[in-house]
């Protein structure tokens, strides 16, 4: 690796500058070379003057540590300027077009951090009293209305955390609904373009896994599904729309022939936002969905963010479903520990509370603001723009089925044969461009998948400057394997602070702390 002046490896993606234009600092101009935190500064040091303890007796019952953690004291300033620094190698939907398929990182609307931010909603404490909270009960009761009207099902359960956290609490209930019953069914069937999270669930909770393949128009083989289908199966496990962004034209007949064979339907809620307001899942014969609020609803997840993910179920499941949920009392409202009427088979607490209270502040603040026409239009939006991508990309870059898409657009690298560039290449060539990669070799059941959603939030300047990008990028892709310079792909990104990392070993053997090379590796 390139060393700057410093006796840092340089970072930045041109390695160094060649002479006479070498920086001293290593820096290049406003765009800084930052070190680890642990080379800013060092253990020996503090930004703070703090007196000296002296002789002390703590509580920790001899669990206290026996030496220093070895983490580095800066100054305030020292402290802001990296934090600052690192935040500034990112790259976030506040600083551009963010394609990722599956993902929905749509624009977070500042209404909803403005009103998630006021008091009595964002310093509430899960152990204050019911009476003291009662505004936080009411948005969770609204919120649990107005999903419940949006998707035509009669319960919800608000307090799974996120996505996969919702498909738990699904296959749960529907566990439950079998023991009750006592039936011990044994398969969960799962489609193979399905979230790699819904197999993951089905074995989490003991059950076994059958894939149902997909038909030659990306969407389940329905006569597979019913050869498939027996006394064994619990139930059905299915995107919808699918992970191909195809909506399953199929999924009446499906619900139709699970429920036949005494199982129930799971529905993958993810991409809810390109039926929101359009289509009911009640109305189509789910049993159990989940919604996640961080993309149908805002709040763009990722990086560790809050999620949410509610689950919403049929009059078959309801009984079932967790505890507690919301109710009204002589008193107001209340979190009530017990299903109404004598079948109250819940399978009892999900967590110990009830769950991320800012997604839900977020999610009926969107859900108001837009009203039903509003919450419409975005999905109708979405399957605009996913579609008007689909329809400008295709004649540069292969398209993996015919005809319209739902919210996202699903292309394929058979544009990229015989070139030498691969996938991964053009996505790195993305960054170049100034943009976030789409997503990757996902969904699995399509070679070399390029998976993009553009969303409701972009405007068609945006597309247009997006598609302009991608189609130069194909047709440079096409000339570098006709001059064979391909270098332009293979070796990307250039212009990013990083290089390409061998990303296989930075997962397996993680650098945490950079060690200065000895002469000899310097020298090399």
């Amino acid at each position: 690796m390139p060393m700057n002046r410093t006796g840092r490896p340089s970072h930045s993606g041109e390695g160094t500058l060649p002479a006479p234009f070498e920086s001293f600092s290593g820096h290049r101009g406003l765009r800084h070379e930052e070190p680890l935190i642990f080379e800013i500064g060092d253990a020996r040091h503090s930004g703070v003057d703090i007196e000296d303890a002296g002789d002390f007796q703590t509580a920790l019952g001899g669990l206290e540590r026996n030496g220093s953690i070895g983490l580095p004291g800066l100054s305030e300033p020292q402290t802001v300027r990296h934090f600052t620094r690192l935040s500034q190698k990112n790259y976030g939907i506040d600083s551009g077009f963010f394609p990722l398929g599956s993902c929905t990182m749509k624009h977070n609307p500042r209404l909803n951090e403005k009103v998630a931010r006021l008091p009595g909603l964002a310093d509430i404490h899960p152990l204050q009293p019911q009476s003291t909270v009662q505004g936080a009960l009411a948005v969770m009761r609204d919120l649990s209305h107005w999903l419940m009207t949006l998707t035509g099902m009669p319960a919800v359960a608000l307090n799974p955390k996120a996505g996969a956290h919702g498909e738990l609490c699904g296959i749960m209930a529907i566990r439950a609904a079998l023991e009750a019953r006592g039936d011990a069914r044994k398969i969960i069937l799962v489609p193979e373009s399905a979230h790699g999270t819904n197999p993951a669930t089905a074995v989490f909770c003991g059950y076994q896994v059958k894939a149902i393949p997909a038909g030659p128009d990306g969407r389940v083989d329905l006569e597979a599904l019913k050869k498939a289908l027996g006394p064994d199966v619990a139930g059905i496990m299915l995107t919808n729309p699918n992970t191909c962004g195809l909506f399953e034209r199929d999924i009446i007949k499906i619900a139709e022939a699970v429920h036949e064979a005494g199982g129930f339907f799971y529905c993958d809620g993810a991409n809810f936002n390109a039926i929101v307001g359009r289509v009911r899942p009640g109305d189509l014969g789910i049993d159990a969905m989940h919604i996640n609020l961080h993309k149908t609803f805002s709040t763009p997840h990722g990086g560790g963010g809050p999620g949410s993910g509610p689950v919403v179920f049929s009059e078959a499941l309801a009984p079932y479903a967790p505890l507690p949920y919301v109710v009204e009392t002589d008193d107001g409202l209340a979190l009530h520990e017990h299903h109404q009427g004598a079948d109250d088979q819940s399978f009892g607490r999900l967590v110990a509370f009830h769950g991320q209270m800012g997604m839900y502040v977020r999610a009926l603040a969107y859900m108001l603001s837009h009203g039903h026409d509003g919450l419409r239009q975005l999905a109708e939006d979405a399957v605009l723009n996913a579609n008007y991508l689909l329809a400008e990309l295709s004649t540069h870059i292969t398209a993996s089925f015919t005809g319209p898409c739902m919210h996202e657009a699903l292309f394929d690298d058979r544009f990229l044969k015989d070139t030498g560039i691969s996938t991964l290449d053009f996505a790195k060539a993305m960054i170049d461009e100034g943009y976030h990669p789409m997503t990757m070799y996902f969904p699995l059941v399509v070679h070399g998948a390029m998976l993009i959603e553009p969303t409701e939030s972009e405007s068609k300047a945006t597309l247009d400057e997006f598609i302009a990008s991608m189609r130069g990028l194909a047709a440079a892709a096409k000339e570098a394997a006709e001059t064979g310079k391909t270098e332009r792909f293979t070796a990307a990104p250039h212009f990013a602070p990083l290089r390409r990392l061998d990303e296989t070993l930075a997962a397996r053997q993680p650098l945490l702390k950079w060690t200065a090379p000895t002469p000899s590796q310097a020298a090399e």
